[in-house]
């Protein structure tokens, strides 16, 4: 089974999909453990690499390269990424966007990163805007388009034990046979 987990900073990715790997016994692939991986191979801390990044479009496309290649060859796991719904395609057996609303969203990265609340929604305003057109750019992706995902949560409804149970409930609940509205992914170009 390949889950996906996508969602905007501060939604609740990583916990998400942590927990689901958990409840299902399956590896869990971050996204970002992937980019802190391509900054070790390059001697980058994170942050170096980062910056490197907003100059160098190649790597955002050599993460996303390596995320579409184990949503295609690999399973057992929960892949979790900004485009980790777009990039694993047909190959997912069940998408997941996470949100929240802004101001919880840059509440919570303010807490985990130490910053005020106020930068934190500034920079990821910031950062989403970029994002998207860097994703549109790069591939045609709309990335406020969420039909291609089976759930979409507003994560500051429930707790992170009432998500990641309303998840494992759909997901068990699931059945292929019955399935008539997986949405294919179409009018993306994989240029990596």
């Amino acid at each position: 089974m390949l889950l996906t987990v996508s969602g905007p900073p501060g939604s609740g990715k990583s916990t998400t999909a942590e927990g689901l790997a958990d409840a299902f016994g399956l590896e869990h692939v971050s996204g970002g453990d992937i980019f802190r991986e391509l900054a070790a191979e390059r001697d980058l801390t994170p942050l170096e690499f980062n910056k490197l990044a907003e100059e160098d479009g190649q790597i955002d496309r050599v993460l996303d390269r390596r995320l579409r290649e184990i949503a295609v060859e690999r399973d057992d796991l929960v892949l979790e990424s900004r485009l980790a719904g777009w990039l694993a395609g047909e190959h997912a057996n069940f998408r997941i966007w996470l949100d929240a609303p802004l101001d919880v969203r840059a509440a919570r990265i303010a807490d985990r990163e130490g910053k005020s609340v106020e930068q934190a929604g500034t920079e990821t305003r910031a950062r989403a805007g970029s994002e998207a057109q860097r994703y549109d750019e790069y591939y045609g992706i709309d990335i406020g388009d969420l039909t291609i995902y089976d759930l979409t949560i507003n994560t500051a409804r429930w707790s992170t034990d009432g998500i990641i149970d309303m998840l494992a409930t759909a997901i068990e609940d699931y059945d292929p046979e019955a399935d008539e509205g997986k949405q294919p992914i179409t009018d993306v170009s994989y240029d990596f």
